[in-house]
């Protein structure tokens, strides 16, 4: 992912990010490009989830969004502008939380805890990775 945000400028990422369903409808790309795999069961039949973009397993009914078992699990900001911090991570990755918390008009803790995650993933894969494989 980082590969993504590092070959694109500000202003065509802003258009490529710009709502939430295009947040999430990159994410259900990346997320289940290989097919879906229920986490439960390990069916691979699904139907629509009630919330957009997720998918609900036809044996066991396990419903999975596409913020799941990503680094957006759990995100308490929009979406959008996880994105976009997400973005300014890696292309700058030593942008301090305190001004990406500018920059965004978001909690400079809630910035720090999403820097944490991503800078965490990018050491542990070299590469950002959204999808958590655990």
């Amino acid at each position: 992912m980082n590969q993504i945000f590092k070959n694109i400028d500000i202003e065509e990422f802003e258009n490529l990010f710009s709502t939430e369903e295009k947040c999430l409808m990159f994410l259900d790309n990346e997320k289940w490009k290989n097919g879906f795999t229920c986490r439960k069961c390990g069916h691979t039949n699904y139907c629509e989830g009630k919330m957009p973009y997720s998918r609900r397993c036809t044996r066991c009914k396990y419903q999975e969004s596409a913020t799941a078992h990503t680094i957006f699990h759990r995100c308490k900001i929009p979406i959008q502008e996880a994105f976009k911090i997400t973005y300014l991570v890696c292309s700058m990755p030593q942008i301090s939380s305190h001004e990406l918390s500018r920059r965004n008009d978001i909690r400079q803790m809630t910035c720090w805890n999403l820097k944490k995650k991503i800078t965490g993933c990018l050491a542990k894969n070299g590469e950002l990775s959204i999808i958590d494989n655990k």
